[in-house]
């Protein structure tokens, strides 16, 4: 069986299991960072295949996700769109309010305490879910050349921005990890390691975006870039995390095609300083990982991430043998991506070890079902979340 028929089964049955496909909306489970993934999923089925019921899949989860995540919990005592904004201009503006998360569990009420184990389970609002959805909003717009998919990215960039971030007392930029589901309270106030990059990078590809449209978009993002690009400084994005590490990888390829659409980055260096981090991160992590371990001691969808990402190095690896001119100021790319290059088999023994039928029968798979299925879709056949 190809990769390809793989992923394609896998999204079928993930259409099936989350209500997608189903004409019963009150079946459908929805979750933004899992949505977000499958929607570039079924983007990427749809370009190799041609085939448009997984166009008409994509459209319908964007659909979804924004009646359902866009709205506040049937439990909430509070009802109708986030954003305060009546039925039908909420729906004209479905991410002016941000998007919940779709956590089991309703957020955690001003006043009650934190406990930091449940707190996992609670809605809120995300910001590095907000950016991947920003993401799949643009892939959505650029596969078929509409710009209200893009002009949504952007409305959404905005509020999160206005939301998210702050000036601490010592007047530097900071981000909120987490928010409340209307975006009025943080829920966690630390910031997430990697969560300002993603901004900065997802706010550029939204810039350049709708810079390009006919109908120009009349949000301006050029603030939060500048704000974002501020907390870009000087920071070590080194982390172990395999997850963490996916998302550094796939990032550097996402700054990689901004730089050769208009060459004009905040940060010079950036490019080294990420793939620097990478190199030393993937040597911490495959001296402590836990790939030796049984499935029931491994999360999939941490290490799916990792796959994913290393597939962006053979794609830096390959426009740097045809454009190198677009590397002039990554001046340590070449001996970069040679330390990097050293760890691409371990894509297919994560993908092989995750395909096999037994290590998807323990909790640690089942628990996180949707997820799990849908990263090891993208791995399988990631041209729709990295080049759509």
């Amino acid at each position: 069986m190809t990769e390809e028929m793989s992923a394609r089964e896998i999204m079928e049955e993930f259409a099936d299991r989350t209500g997608l496909s189903s004409q019963d909306a009150a079946a459908a489970r929805r979750y933004l960072w899992t949505d977000a993934f499958a929607v570039c999923n079924y983007l990427g089925l749809y370009e190799m295949s041609g085939s448009e019921e997984h166009l008409h899949l994509a459209l319908a989860l964007v659909d979804q996700v924004h009646e359902i995540l866009g709205r506040y919990r049937d439990d909430d005592s509070r009802s109708g769109w986030i954003s305060g904004l009546t039925d039908p201009e909420g729906r004209l503006h479905p991410t002016a309010g941000g998007l919940r998360i779709g956590k089991k569990l309703p957020e955690r009420q001003e006043g009650e305490p934190l406990d930091a184990g449940l707190e996992w389970e609670c809605d809120g609002q995300y910001y590095h879910y907000l950016t991947k959805w920003m993401h799949a909003l643009c892939s959505v717009g650029r596969a078929i050349d509409n710009p209200l998919y893009s002009s949504w990215a952007a409305e959404l960039a905005g509020r999160a921005h206005k939301a998210f971030c702050y000036n601490a007392p010592d007047n530097e930029k900071r981000m909120y990890w987490k928010m409340s589901v209307d975006l009025t309270r943080p829920q966690v106030a630390t910031m997430g390691h990697h969560d300002p990059l993603d901004g900065l990078l997802t706010c550029l590809e939204i810039q350049q975006q709708i810079s390009g449209q006919t109908q120009k978009n009349s949000l301006d993002l050029a603030h939060a870039i500048n704000d974002l690009a501020e907390m870009c400084r000087e920071v070590n994005w080194t982390t172990p995390d395999p997850l963490g590490l996916g998302g550094l990888l796939s990032d550097a390829w996402r700054l990689v095609k901004l730089q050769s659409a208009n060459g004009e980055i905040p940060l010079p260096g950036l490019l080294d300083d990420m793939l620097d981090a990478a190199v030393v991160g993937l040597s911490i992590c495959t001296r402590e990982n836990s790939m030796h371990l049984p499935a029931a001691n491994r999360l999939a969808f941490r290490e799916l991430g990792l796959s994913v990402g290393l597939q962006a190095i053979v794609r830096i690896e390959s426009l740097q043998a045809m454009r190198p001119d677009l590397f002039r100021k990554a001046s340590r790319l070449t001996s970069l991506l040679e330390a990097l290059h050293q760890y691409l088999p371990l894509r297919e023994q994560i993908e092989q070890f995750w395909l096999a039928s037994g290590n998807r029968e323990v909790p640690s798979w089942t628990d996180h079902g949707d997820i799990n299925m849908v990263m090891l879709a993208t791995s399988l056949a990631p041209d729709g979340f990295l080049d759509v």
